[in-house]
């Protein structure tokens, strides 16, 4: 790997990283308790999953009107 990929990898990670500490904090206050412990936690991950189904098609709508209208994200960068 080159040190681009490197940089971009570790982009990647330190947002990651910032982005699930923020959430997880906002979830302790909103919900309390611990999370370990609940009961049903597959049902809560698998209405995550519908979310995400949700908010990838509308993406990727988004992005199919962008490149429609002349706008190809493809192209950005190079």
């Amino acid at each position: 790997m080159t040190p681009k990929h490197h940089a971009h990898l570790d982009s990647i990670v330190s947002r990651f990283s910032e982005s699930l500490r923020a959430k997880y904090t906002a979830g302790q206050k909103e919900h309390k308790g611990k999370l370990w412990q609940k009961k049903h936690i597959i049902d809560m991950a698998l209405e995550e999953v519908l979310d995400m189904a949700v908010y990838l098609y509308t993406l990727k709508d988004q992005i199919e009107e962008l490149e429609q209208s002349g706008i190809s994200l493809g192209e950005i960068g190079e």
